[in-house]
């Protein structure tokens, strides 16, 4: 089993039980995690953000230990043909070091993101609902 690094909509666990489904579960609360050299932009136009490589910026976000390789496929589809799946080495809090696979944007779709990094928060309270509901997917993965 690989681990699953986060930085999005997949923090929520609700939403990440959503997309891996039911042959996935059960999981583990997700641990604080660090990625080192990356920065994450909103998207524009959506509530979702995007991870790119950047010297020198960090991105702190949710990994998930341990997903089933039946999940894997679903976020694959999840994510869709905006990003692709990259190895990374992430820092946990206690300062220890985990191989995870992450989601990262298409260097070739770099103008559609906006400056400035993706509020977590801002989603918490406006974004995650309005996601939940006009995300379509779900149905389909």
């Amino acid at each position: 089993m690989a681990h699953a690094f986060t930085y999005g909509t997949l923090m929520w666990a609700d939403i990440m039980a959503r997309v891996c489904g039911a042959d996935a579960e059960p999981f583990t609360p997700p641990v604080a995690a660090t990625l080192a050299d990356h920065a994450r932009h909103p998207v524009r136009g959506h509530d979702y953000p995007a991870m790119v490589p950047a010297m020198g910026h960090q991105v702190v976000g949710r990994l998930y230990l341990d997903v089933p390789e039946a999940a894997w496929p679903r976020l694959d589809r999840f994510e869709g043909d905006e990003y692709e799946r990259h190895e990374v080495l992430v820092t946990l809090s206690d300062g220890s070091w985990r191989r995870a696979w992450t989601y990262l944007f298409r260097a070739d779709l770099a103008a559609r993101l906006d400056a400035g990094d993706w509020d977590e928060a801002r989603f918490e309270r406006e974004g995650k609902a309005r996601f939940v509901s006009r995300y379509v997917g779900f149905d389909a993965l």
